[in-house]
């Protein structure tokens, strides 16, 4: 499904989005909103928790990520909980109606796991004080909206690290879904990994304007394939590019969700989405009743995001050199976008010593050296 007002991010962010003093892989409050703490859940009653989806859970991307999320915390927490979830929600009328619904079904807790039902959230949330929302991607929050985000652009830097090692025509090829912040700081940590590993390989971006088109998701591979890539990359939510790589005997990495299963030696690995911890924790703050508004952005450190189990056709010397990178970013030693940083043309945006910034990153409209073409123009 398409998630097109997500195109306007980058506009809004640079309107209304603030990071009161977050660090990476941190969170913190904004000093004008004051914390909403919950009665507890009686002891006797599970809580109850619901989510929303944009897509199918049959993805095996964004949404199957999501859901994972959600049964790792009914796992972890069982007769505690009872969760719902409703799929395949549009944006808009539709959403606003199935959290309402949600809410007077009597959950405390609601996930709404898309950028696009940020206003929706809120708006549900004004008649709803006594229930906890969790809204991912989003910048807006209230007494009783929370914000939470996973610092993707880590483990993209580690693929684009195992990318630059494992390429023999330095080619890599980026299936991307919508030219907005989020994906272009995918694709530039990517490719910061990349250089670091190989100066002389490149990255072509074929957009392919979807969020989950396997027909149109497998003919943007076939066209980087053509123009030369010996590896595929991705922030599309279908396995039609891993699967395209498997046929053609090339390389690839898996999004969101461990993809080897559709093409076990072409997957080199995946960049993960890891939900399951922070849905626990935030039912746990319900149910004891310490939960408050926050803006999370969570990294490796804190298992929001890291990269699946190495194929083991990527040597041991590659997998070493990853794994430190990685120690690394868990120990908040490095950050993908060290400086020094230039852009495609050059010109250095990161100086050397310094780090991009948060709000740096959430407005990214810029290719970083190592990318060719250029990014389309938004929709208005």
């Amino acid at each position: 499904m398409e998630r097109r007002k997500f195109l306007k991010y980058a506009t809004l962010a640079g309107t209304s989005f603030t990071f009161a003093s977050c660090t990476q892989g941190g969170k913190s409050q904004s000093q004008s909103e004051v914390p909403v703490l919950a009665s507890p859940i009686a002891a006797d009653e599970p809580l109850k928790v619901g989510f929303v989806y944009v897509g199918s859970v049959g993805d095996f991307g964004w949404t199957y990520a999501h859901d994972l999320g959600r049964r790792e915390m009914e796992a972890n927490l069982q007769e505690k909980v009872k969760t719902t979830f409703v799929e395949n929600v549009s944006e808009g009328a539709d959403a606003e109606r199935v959290i309402r619904q949600l809410a007077l079904e009597g959950n405390k807790l609601i996930f709404t796991t898309f950028f696009g039902y940020m206003n929706s959230t809120l708006k549900v949330a004004k008649d709803f004080k006594g229930v906890h929302f969790e809204h991912c991607t989003g910048y807006k929050r209230a007494t009783n909206v929370g914000t939470y985000l996973g610092r993707f652009e880590e483990p993209r830097y580690l693929t684009g690290m195992i990318a630059g090692k494992m390429t023999k025509s330095n080619v890599i090829g980026f299936v991307g879904s919508y030219p907005i912040p989020e994906v272009i700081r995918g694709i530039g940590a990517f490719t910061q990994g990349l250089r670091e590993t190989n100066p002389k390989a490149k990255v072509k971006v074929v957009w392919v304007l979807s969020w989950y088109d396997p027909a149109k998701e497998r003919e943007a591979a076939q066209a980087l394939v053509s123009l030369g890539a010996d590896i595929l990359a991705q922030h599309t939510d279908s396995a039609a590019p891993i699967q395209l790589a498997e046929e053609k005997g090339i390389y690839a990495f898996g999004h969101n969700s461990d993809m080897s299963r559709f093409g076990a030696r072409a997957c080199l690995t995946s960049a993960l989405n890891k939900w399951g911890k922070f849905y626990t924790e935030k039912a746990l703050a319900v149910i004891n009743g310490t939960w408050q508004s926050d803006e999370v952005w969570y990294g490796i450190a804190q298992e929001m995001v890291d990269i699946a189990p190495l194929n083991p056709v990527i040597p041991q010397d590659v997998q070493q050199l990853v794994m430190a990178k990685r120690d690394e970013f868990v120990k908040g030693a490095a950050h993908p976008f060290d400086g020094p940083v230039k852009d495609q043309k050059g010109v250095v945006r990161v100086l050397k010593g310094q780090a991009l910034s948060d709000k740096e990153q959430l407005l990214m409209d810029w290719y970083v050296e190592g990318i060719e073409g250029s990014i389309p123009k938004k929709e208005s």
